[in-house]
């Protein structure tokens, strides 16, 4: 077997232990010797940094969660052949790694700002359009959670028409859109319920976290 045909496998492998590492606990260990999993909402990502440890470290996080997705992709899209769904299933598996993290007993984040850097690199005017309504819908509502639930639709939404309008369809990346965006809407379930409950926390913006 040559080294071209493991190649794909080899960044599936890469991909997920990459998307794996947790940056947001690893913030807090380093910059404050606490657990984010045992603050605020128990989550690993940057809206919970964000409100447990301050607006810095909660975008240095968001950051790093983003960057954590684009650079598996950007390597597979350089090194895989053009068109290879590979390169879809790249992105998959480092936004697996973050919602399922081997290090972490497979109990990681909700994969929304890994899943944007993974975009980023694979559709990124789809990305865009899902940032400004992830961006509109924050600033209205105050409320990451919808933000985060309507981003993902406009994502799915757009891509859709993107790839169909030319009629010649990626559909290895509309089924990873479309799994990514299910993924991410059942990863919010708790959210959903606090939001039904009216306990579910609004964005707030602070220089050392609560």
């Amino acid at each position: 077997m040559s080294f071209s045909n493991i190649l794909p496998w080899l960044m599936l492998l890469f991909a997920y232990f990459w998307g794996s590492i947790p940056f947001g606990l690893l913030a807090g260990n380093i910059f404050y010797h606490k657990d984010i999993r045992k603050e605020g909402s128990g989550n690993i990502g940057a809206t919970n940094a964000l409100r447990t440890f301050g607006t810095v470290t909660g975008l240095f996080v968001l950051l790093m969660d983003m960057a954590k997705g684009f650079i598996p992709v950007m390597i597979a899209i350089s090194l895989l052949e053009k068109g290879s769904p590979f390169i879809a299933i790249t992105a998959l598996f480092v936004i697996l790694g973050h919602i399922f993290p081997i290090y972490l007993g497979f109990k990681g984040g909700k994969g929304v700002a890994t899943a944007a850097g993974a975009f980023l690199a694979l559709i990124p005017l789809s990305l865009l359009f899902a940032l400004l309504a992830f961006i509109i819908v924050a600033a209205v509502f105050r409320y990451v959670s919808v933000a985060s639930i309507c981003a993902a639709l406009v994502l799915e939404g757009h891509c859709f028409y993107q790839l169909l309008k030319n009629g010649k369809a990626d559909y290895a990346t509309l089924i990873l859109v479309t799994i990514v965006v299910l993924m991410i809407i059942v990863k919010h379930k708790s959210n959903l319920e606090r939001l039904v409950n009216k306990t579910e926390p609004k964005l707030k913006f602070t220089k050392k976290g609560n």
